[in-house]
């Protein structure tokens, strides 16, 4: 028979059953489905650095519940108080007006809740309740069975046995010989066990005496508890903490195993410190058998006018054997990185980065631990600046300064320390075809050994433009001057380099004060024609882009000016329509050329660019003095990239000199997604006299479980690798699982000299990550994405 029971009195019954679990929310993933963390799209091809993926439940059961879970009751929680209830059992007494005693296939029904039971007791005055025989709870936040059930709805406290339990807004099941409720948001399980896996198979669990649950913190805590690899024990933990939500949490983080020719085995155990909502820490104590311990650390903070991180390793007493030119055995060392962003007012803002090591050898003996992406550092910068910038402007004033972190090398390899600097730049429309702009700059330069001095650059200009979709003409006029201001002794440095110069050496450098003024005079015009046309069964529009730019910059000797921190560019497409091939204000060359070039693009019917090809060259009508040669013409520049479809995508490069009639450089990269979790990238990059290089780099997908990742770079010229890694990734429901081996040339990545000893170095890195409970820090995760283009 059915029968109306008082609302609030019912409700109160069924959430004093609900031992655990999250607060009810309107909007969670509907369980036995993927939520938006497992249905994440492919990162684009072509996208240099592609963000990790998060946890993916997407391989456990659909349908991995308790079996009594009911996927058509609502899972809105908000309809409880204008819901009515809906009673079902085989027998109902009430006779005493103050205790209902139901039997018989229980069931209660309201909103997101419902309980079955084979007999209920429950006391109108009191609120006192007895469920008995197959109790089983669902509201829309958890499931949750036992045997025996009893409690006080008024103070929300019960006990049950024999429980069975899973959580419906967050991954978390397990069954416990006790549960006990002490209010609505606080929970004690005796002799119980906790996973993330699927219901009845746990490839991880922990199993403990007691394991509490707060809602309100999002944190569960277990002691004298085990954790186990199937039924095998492989770490006893007197405590522990695991999140049950998304909240930040403290606690330990998951260990990261490695093996790196340098420093031999390591273990990294970091653990996570939830200071704050707007502010936290990691603490990382790490062992190297051939070096010591470590205690790395990271504190990152967030306040309304200022966000940033500060990262330090210290290994109190290194007992590695030395290499390069500090001996660093016995000694301590450090690596300290801070980065820091306030804002002053309006918008300036005051910007900080500061990077320092205890010596030039710190990552060449720590560069290819844990913590690191394996990258070849040779100096260290640090900046401090004070920035702002408005609709038309922007400024700044700084210092910046570096240090050399290649233990092979001298401090003379290292650029000059700007002491300080100020840049201003502005950009003001006079008309809506004409605008005013500057770019200057004043730098003080400083280098022990080498000649110092300041600089001032600035950079006036009026550019005009006229056009229409169908073409355009770009003149632009501009006005370059330079002044220096050179220490007293300028005339004892000399050479290329400005160092100082041994007895008998004559100084290019003649003046203290020397100057360079100039005109800068450019005109960028073309055209653009389209149609349409079809490819392969699809529409597309081709276009074809004649482009036409003119540059004039009178020749001026530079001889008597400073190198301080200037280069001459690599040319590509791009130096075709550039007004100087040199970077930085120092050298400023002169120009009489043409560069006639040609573009053809194909877009399909959404405007996306599936194809483009272009030839360039430039047409030199004097010779060019300052960067150094009297050819006629450049070499001829091409590109070309095609992708018709989001699997795969080719881009290519290609420059060949009239002048040594030989190839000057070329470069190929071809990108093609396997499946839909696999990458593959093939590459050649060829500059003449420079590097010729061949690079494979992927991820194959061997099923939904397993993926092999590997990247090889080899050196023609050398005949041997650069690099190689390789590696292999289990995931599964609550389990992931990477290993990678990497084998690399390191010392010649610093300038070690050839023959000098082992050239070569291993690595060895393996990951755990028990998923739910946190991860190592996806050490692996960046340098493979450093490696392999397009790896998530």
């Amino acid at each position: 028979m059915t029968r109306k029971l008082p609302p609030r009195r019912l409700l109160a019954v069924a959430a004093a059953l609900a031992l655990i679990g999250h607060q009810a929310k309107a909007e969670t993933a509907q369980p036995g489905r993927t939520t938006t963390e497992d249905t994440d799209t492919a990162c684009p091809l072509g996208t240099f650095h592609c963000p990790p993926k998060p946890p993916s439940y997407a391989m456990c059961r659909p349908n991995a519940m308790l079996d009594f879970y009911d996927p058509a009751l609502s899972r809105d929680p908000s309809l409880r108080e204008t819901s009515p209830t809906s009673v079902l059992a085989q027998h109902v007494d009430s006779s005493d007006q103050s205790v209902y005693h139901l039997s018989g296939d229980v069931k209660l029904d309201r909103a997101d809740q419902k309980l079955q039971a084979d007999s209920l007791d429950y006391n109108n005055v009191s609120t006192d309740y007895d469920a008995r025989g197959n109790v089983r709870y669902q509201e829309a936040g958890q499931l949750l069975s036992a045997s025996h059930m009893q409690g006080n709805t008024n103070a929300s406290h019960g006990i049950a046995h024999d429980v069975s339990y899973q959580m419906l807004d967050a991954r978390g099941n397990g069954v416990a010989e006790q549960g006990q409720m002490f209010d609505a948001q606080r929970t004690r399980y005796t002799r119980a066990t906790y996973s993330t896996c699927d219901v009845g198979h746990h490839v991880w669990e922990f199993r403990a005496k007691s394991i509490a649950i707060d809602k309100t913190t999002g944190v569960g805590v277990a002691r004298n508890a085990t954790m186990r690899l199937g039924k095998v024990p492989f770490l006893y933990l007197p405590y522990i903490s695991f999140p049950v939500n998304d909240q930040r949490k403290s606690g330990f983080l998951y260990p990261v195993f490695g093996k790196s020719s340098r420093g031999g085995f390591e273990l990294s155990t970091p653990y996570y410190l939830n200071l704050a909502p707007n502010y936290d820490a990691t603490l990382d104590p790490r062992i190297y058998t051939a070096r010591g311990p470590m205690l790395g650390g990271e504190f990152r903070y967030l306040f309304p006018r200022t966000r940033g991180q500060f990262n330090v390793q210290y290994v109190p007493d290194d007992r590695g054997e030395r290499v390069g030119l500090e001996d660093t055995k016995d000694t301590e060392r450090y690596l300290v990185n801070f980065s820091n962003v306030t804002r002053l007012w309006g918008s300036w803002n005051l910007i900080s980065s500061i990077n320092r090591a205890s010596d030039s050898g710190y990552y060449y003996d720590y560069g290819e631990d844990l913590a690191t992406t394996g990258a070849v550092v040779r100096t260290l910068s640090s900046n401090v600046a004070v920035r702002g910038a408005g609709k038309w402007w922007s400024a700044a004033v700084g210092a910046t300064v570096y240090q050399n972190v290649n233990p092979f090398v001298t401090d003379a390899s290292l650029q000059y320390r700007q002491l300080p600097y100020a840049t201003f730049s502005m950009d003001v429309p006079l008309t809506p075809w004409l605008e005013f702009g500057m770019d200057t700059q004043a730098v003080a330069f400083r280098k022990p050994g080498y000649i110092e001095g300041e600089r001032e650059d600035l950079y006036p200009y009026l550019a005009a433009y006229f056009g229409t979709p169908a073409w355009f003409v770009r003149p632009k006029v501009a006005y370059r001057y330079t002044a220096y201001q050179l220490d007293g002794d300028f005339q004892k440095y000399g050479g290329s380099r400005g160092a100082l110069l041994g007895a008998g050496g004559v100084s290019q450098f003649t003046e203290q004060s020397p100057t360079r003024a100039l005109p800068i005079v450019s005109v960028d015009s073309g055209l653009v024609f389209d149609r349409s046309t079809s490819l392969f069964g699809s529409s597309y529009t081709q276009t074809l882009e004649p482009r036409l730019y003119y540059l004039y910059v009178p020749y001026r000797n530079q001889n008597n000016l400073p190198v301080f921190d200037t280069r001459l560019m690599s040319f590509d497409y791009w130096q075709l329509f550039s007004p100087n091939q040199f970077s930085g204000a120092d050298r400023q060359m002169d120009a009489n050329n043409l560069t006639a070039a040609l573009t053809s693009r194909l877009l399909d019917e959404n405007g996306v660019e599936r194809m483009s090809v272009s030839l360039g060259q430039i047409h030199y009508f004097s010779p060019q003095r300052v960067v150094g040669n009297d050819w006629v013409h450049s070499a001829y520049v091409a590109q070309f990239g095609l992708q018709l479809s989001d699997r795969w995508r080719l881009n290519s490069s290609y420059q060949w000199s009239p002048n040594t009639r030989m190839t000057e450089m070329g470069s190929f990269e071809l990108q093609r997604r396997v499946g839909d979790d696999g990458i593959l990238n093939v590459s050649y990059h060829y500059r003449r006299n420079l590097l010729e290089q061949y690079g494979v780099s992927g991820v194959y997908p061997l099923s939904d479980r397993w993926r092999l990742v590997g990247a090889v770079a080899w050196s023609v010229p050398d005949g041997h690798s650069v690099e190689a890694a390789a590696g292999v990734q289990y995931d599964s429901c609550c389990v992931a699982l990477r290993l990678v081996e990497r084998n690399y040339v390191k010392q010649s990545g610093y300038g070690h000299p050839a023959g000098s000893g082992n050239q070569r170095d291993n690595a060895i890195m393996f990951e755990i990550v028990f998923k739910g409970l946190g991860s190592s820090g996806h050490q692996i995760d960046s340098l493979l994405q450093r490696d392999i283009l397009g790896y998530q």
